[in-house]
Parts: C-alpha cells; sequence; structure tokens
C-alpha cells in the first residue's frame, strides 16, 4: 500500500514538473504562461491532496480493523494463559501435598514429646 501510495505522489509530481516546463517553453506571454502554471499548481496541489486524504483514510480504516482483531487476540491468549496457570497451580498444589505426605513419613521425631504430638495430630485427623 504504502508504494501504490508513493508511486501515485512521484507520478503526480513528474506530471507536475512535465506540465511547468511545457508551459515554459510555449510560445505564449508571460503573464498567460503563468497564469497556466498556478492553475496547474493548483490543480496538482489538490490531487496530491485528495491522494493523500484517500491514503490516510484508507491506512486508518486498517489499522482500526488490526487494532480490534489484535486487542481479541490478546485477551484470547490472556484469557487461555490465565486458565492455564490455574491448572498449572492446582496440580503443582497436589504434588506438593503427595510429597509432604512421603515426607512425613520418612521422618523420625526427634524427642518423646515430639513423637507424642505425631502421634496426636494422626488421631485427630
Amino acid at each position: 500500500m504504502a508504494k501504490s501510495g508513493n508511486a501515485l505522489v512521484a507520478l503526480l509530481a513528474g506530471a507536475a514538473v512535465g506540465a511547468a516546463a511545457a508551459l515554459l517553453y510555449a510560445p505564449e506571454s508571460g503573464e498567460e504562461t503563468r497564469k497556466k502554471i498556478g492553475k496547474q499548481a493548483k490543480k496538482t496541489q489538490a490531487d496530491i491532496e485528495k491522494s493523500t486524504r484517500d491514503t490516510y483514510n484508507n491506512l486508518a480504516g486498517k489499522a482500526s480493523e488490526l487494532k480490534g482483531s489484535l486487542s481479541e487476540r490478546i485477551e484470547k491468549a490472556l484469557s487461555s494463559a490465565s486458565y492455564k496457570a490455574d491448572d498449572a497451580i492446582v496440580a503443582l498444589e497436589e504434588k506438593l501435598d503427595q510429597l509432604r505426605s512421603k515426607n512425613a513419613k520418612h521422618q523420625k521425631p526427634e524427642s518423646v514429646s515430639e513423637a507424642a504430638k505425631t502421634t496426636s495430630a494422626k488421631v485427630n485427623v
């Protein structure tokens, strides 16, 4: 899109230079030639402004479409990541509980009072 916009501007600029050169070599009076150059310059300026507006509006529309679809994609990705993070947390918590249980089986009480606490804790559960 940018290449076609640049090509159009270059074409219009070339046409304006060509028209100005042709008028300068025309067999008319200086005043008449200046009027024609002024008219051609105004016409070329209007054409460039129209082309610029059209290109801007076209690009603005495409940017708006891309922004909307990009926002939707980001929102979906964040939502999906959030669910996956929750699943990972649940899985890790379950694994941690399993490891705590295995670890508790391997621990030996250091004193008689600690053994009593462990035994009473097992009875209460």
